[in-house]
């Protein structure tokens, strides 16, 4: 490669699927789709932000980023994108009422003319300069070789659980690599297991599907057949020939705690939860629900010495910044010229987690990163590398053969985060139903008309089913009523058009507003749950 270390971030970006079904001209609620408006406005449009900036700049970077086809079909939804400017409307109107509000304190009226103004710069960035068009401003750099775009599974599906279902591993992998083909022009490289969740069962699909490589968790690479000399520094090969990156899990560990640190914003307390209903009547449901208003004014350090909250110091954070990328370097340069002694190979620390962290979860997150490029340019020794470039450096042919263990990123490293006591009661339905998906396919293989309309339909409620949004949402005890009742209504919905395709009956009204509530993936093909011959 010409240089000796090499970091490589890559970044999934993915929400649940949380279309809400009103009538189109409904934009007074936001409901769950909050979610979606809140990874656009924190995590998204930052993140292009920091490249712009960066391209600006002349600075070099590059990242890997998986986008899920949910999140691809979300921000290509003119609805939602209309609900989203509405949505960012309200804030800006907030704004305004803030700035008043908080009149009397220098500090918090400081961060309340911060927030409006991005909020007016927000606004423009997404209707001018990306024209509403996100995936779209993302392939800019895609094309210019400094993102690469990885392909992940239908519907976010936790794949070591339904890997026992050949059919329906295929139309996880299949349906994805033709969006990505529609979307970005080409085949991705790369292909990012949800969770990093990882079994044997995968490997011989992602070599069918010509994905190059794809990304475990430290543990399940560390503890492979045989274990890979060179650790998680270097990328090992299976037997079919899928190259296999681990994610180095102190780079990972390190984020997480530069994260927490108590000059940071309190990503948590939004003033929608704080004042009084009068005062946040934007940001209420029909049914008196609070919202999230976007406005925060309180860093996560807790002053014990008066009994008050500390209020948020953005000169004091971008300090604070700047030594937390500085170190963050140096702790991982100094890793990979440890490993450097011992290979003759150049070492990659690869980090590699879910993107909503940076914004969502840690405000300062993506300065962070600008700050880490920014800084890395001045190391000679060290090179920012996407995944399929540093494969591409390495002797092929000379990298060990290892098989990796079951493992995923989720809590205490395997599956426990997709199947306890609060979500173990839908794999039962989901397997039966995955088996009937595949009997629908193989016994209409050539309808076309309302029966076609209603196969294709049950594979997109198969599919929504398996998404493991649920069932990581109901082991959190988060959003719970919204997790079961996704979950319940897909698995209901394809058991009633298995049932009415039994008896030949389909009633076109409900079908058609089924359509219309679950439309994503508008170009399905049921006959992807076909057998191979």
């Amino acid at each position: 490669m010409g240089n000796r270390y090499a970091i490589s971030f890559v970044l999934e970006a993915h929400v649940p699927f949380v279309r809400e079904h009103r009538k189109d001209d409904d934009l007074s609620q936001d409901g769950e789709e909050g979610r979606f408006f809140e990874y656009v406005s924190e995590t998204l449009l930052p993140l292009l932000g920091v490249l712009d900036r960066l391209e600006s700049d002349h600075v070099p970077f590059c990242i890997g980023l998986a986008v899920s086809p949910i999140l691809m079909f979300l921000l290509g939804d003119e609805h939602l994108q209309n609900k989203y400017l509405h949505y960012t409307d309200k804030q800006i109107e907030f704004g305004k009422q803030e700035i008043e509000r908080t009149a009397g304190n220098a500090e918090m009226n400081r961060l309340a003319h911060a927030y409006y103004d991005a909020l007016l710069e927000r606004r423009i960035a997404y209707t001018e300069r990306y024209e509403k068009n996100i995936l779209k401003a993302f392939d800019f750099y895609r094309r210019k070789g400094k993102v690469e775009i990885l392909a992940s599974s239908a519907t976010n599906a936790f794949l070591p659980f339904i890997a026992h279902n050949a059919e329906t591993l295929q139309a996880q992998m299949e349906i994805p690599a033709g969006g990505y083909r529609r979307y970005f022009g080409n085949s991705p490289q790369g292909f990012w297991l949800t969770a990093l969740g990882w079994t044997s069962a995968i490997e011989p699909y992602l070599r069918a599907y010509n994905f190059l490589y794809t990304i475990v968790d430290s543990h399940g690479l560390l503890y492979g057949n045989p274990p890979p000399e060179k650790g998680s520094f270097l990328p090992v090969k299976t037997h079919n020939g899928t190259f296999v990156l681990a994610r180095d899990f102190y780079a990972v560990r390190e984020i997480e705690k530069i994260s927490n640190d108590e000059l940071y914003l309190d990503n948590t307390r939004d003033v929608g939860y704080e004042l009084p209903p009068s005062a946040v009547s934007l940001f209420l449901s029909a049914e008196g629900e609070r919202h999230k208003t976007g406005y925060r004014y309180w860093a996560r350090a807790y002053n014990g010495k008066n009994g008050s909250d500390t209020v948020y110091n953005p000169q004091a954070v971008s300090g604070r910044i700047t030594e937390h990328a500085r170190a963050f370097l140096e702790n991982t340069i100094a890793r990979l010229e440890f490993a450097s002694k011992h290979m003759e190979e150049t070492p990659v620390s690869l980090y590699a987690n879910n993107a909503g962290i940076f914004g969502g979860l840690w405000r300062e997150g993506p300065q962070f990163i600008e700050s880490l490029f920014r800084m890395g340019a001045g190391y000679r020794e060290l090179k920012f590398v996407t995944p399929s470039d540093y494969i591409f450096s390495q002797k092929l042919n000379s990298l060990q053969v290892v098989a990796p263990e079951f493992s995923s990123c989720g809590v205490n490293g395997y599956a426990e985060t997709w199947l306890d006591t609060s979500n173990d009661w839908i794999y039962r339905h989901l397997t039966r139903s995955m088996e009937r998906m595949t009997e629908l396919a193989e016994r209409f293989p050539d309808d076309t008309g309302l029966k076609e309309r209603a196969l294709n339909q049950a594979a997109r409620e198969i599919l929504l089913a398996q998404s493991s949004d649920w069932a990581c949402l109901l082991h959190r005890q988060e959003s719970t009523e919204f997790a079961r009742n996704n979950a319940e209504n897909a698995l209901r919905n394809f058991t009633t058009i298995y049932e009415a395709l039994g008896s030949n009956y389909i009633s076109t009204e409900w079908l058609t507003t089924l359509e219309r509530r679950h439309n994503i993936f508008p170009n399905i093909n049921y006959r992807v749950f076909r057998r191979k011959k």
